[in-house]
């Protein structure tokens, strides 16, 4: 295979099963919390990809130790924790473009206090952290920008926490709160602290990944509806002993679309009834177009029930997962409209214009706002070669123009800088290999 390229051609039929990898949402924040716990962390079915290696890395430089064994029931880490105390109070953090490991980490390092610097690369200066580090500085940390304001490179110097409330706005990106939530125990030490969202919080399925895992590692927090969290004092984070890393529910989107667009069965396992991420409910929306969902405590599997039916929905609740939406727009029988998805904008890529600019090359009429995308499918479509802006999800959602299936439309693709599924998911395309027919 050509590193720069993949080519893949028209696919008539999928089926199979797919077993997915680790969440990247559940995995940064699993290892953030096991890091600052008391007592060792067993981690198992930690993802294995750029973002996690990424906070691997960062703890590591921070004194955090870590080792990885592999058994017969898969890959575990083993993390000793530091119980909130980081034995090296200087580093020089690299973060690539992994936004789940560098805004908990700075709330974390700007709580805890030392001398730090975070970085990452190009888009990651682009990715806004001024909510968060405005939300912080107010409560007495000491962290500065050393580029552009608002956005990372950071310094963060010690501070002196003053503060029993925070308030930090919920519209630009729900990892904002979370990063605070995170770190809320270490703040709660005298007092409790209340942490109060501005405006509309996005993304909420995203918070509620984040309480689940800070009530797991024994930490309470009390909750006045969306609008603000309080953390009692005195509270630690303790060692789970053994914790388990779901699938990715996003990474299943594709091959749950791919089952629903090219006829299925394709089964995936990792996630399901059980799951605790926003991203299973991706399922409803391919059943809202027609496709046939079955669904067990650890497997969702997708079939279709004839061509695909359009859709006109609010996607802020998943956003990720819903990039898959508006391929599967490109089988429907009209026209589909994306609302709610402004923080497409602020993602690894302008993931509204990217989307748009893409879909147009197969063919397709795409109108975008602000907030919204809408979706024309073409009778069929046209050969292309699709860009993915650095973007994983670019690039495994343009994989699914291939498929033929039930409405005769796939093409043959080009996609350009395939390794960029590295992020989350780098052995995607030889599992979607296996499921085309």
């Amino acid at each position: 295979m050509n590193h720069d390229y993949i080519d893949l051609q028209p696919v008539t039929h999928v089926q199979g099963t797919v077993r997915l990898p680790g969440s990247k949402s559940i995995s940064n924040r699993i290892l953030l919390l096991a890091a600052l716990s008391q007592g060792d962390v067993d981690i198992i079915d930690l993802l294995a990809s750029d973002d996690t290696a990424v906070m691997l890395a960062a703890l590591r430089s921070l004194g955090v130790e870590w080792s990885e064994e592999a058994t017969a029931i898969g890959t575990i880490h083993h993390v000793k924790g530091v119980a909130g105390v980081l034995p090296n109070k200087s580093a020089d953090l690299f973060m690539g473009n992994a936004g789940t490991a560098i805004r908990p980490l700075t709330a974390a390092l700007a709580v805890i206090g030392g001398d730090y610097t975070l970085h990452g690369v190009p888009r990651m200066h682009e990715r806004p952290i001024g909510d968060l580090v405005d939300a912080l500085n107010a409560a007495g940390t000491n962290v500065d920008y050393t580029g552009n304001p608002g956005y990372p490179p950071l310094h963060i110097k010690q501070g002196k926490i003053h503060a029993q409330r925070l308030s930090v706005r919920g519209d630009v990106s729900s990892q904002f709160l979370t990063a605070l939530l995170m770190v809320a125990p270490l703040l709660a030490r005298e007092h409790a602290i209340t942490i109060d969202v501005i405006g509309e919080l996005i993304s909420k399925p995203y918070i509620e990944i984040t309480l689940n895992l800070v009530r797991r590692f024994g930490v309470q927090v009390a909750q006045d509806g969306w609008s603000s969290f309080t953390i009692e004092p005195g509270q630690v984070y303790q060692s789970p002993g053994t914790i388990h890393v779901e699938g990715d529910a996003s990474s299943a989107s594709y091959f749950l679309a791919a089952g629903a667009i090219g006829g299925g069965p394709v089964r995936v396992e990792g996630v399901g009834r059980q799951s605790i991420q926003g991203d299973v409910r991706f399922a409803a929306a391919l059943e809202q177009m027609g496709a046939t969902i079955v669904m067990g405590d650890n497997w969702i599997e997708a079939s279709s029930n004839g061509p695909l039916k359009a859709i006109d929905a609010d996607f802020n609740h998943i956003p990720d997962a819903a990039m898959t939406i508006a391929i599967a727009a490109l089988y429907a029988d009209g026209t589909s409209t994306l609302r709610n998805i402004a923080s497409w904008r602020v993602k690894e890529t302008d993931r509204i214009a990217a989307m748009a600019t893409e879909l147009r090359k197969l063919g397709a009429t795409v109108e975008e706002g602000a907030d919204f995308i809408r979706v024309t499918p073409p009778a069929a479509l046209g050969p292309a070669t699709i860009d993915t802006y650095d973007d994983h999800r670019m690039a495994m959602c343009f994989s699914l123009a291939s498929l033929d299936g039930l409405a005769r439309k796939g093409t043959a693709v080009r996609i350009n800088d395939p390794k960029c599924v590295g992020k989350t998911f780098p052995e995607y395309f030889a599992a979607f290999a296996a499921i085309a027919k």
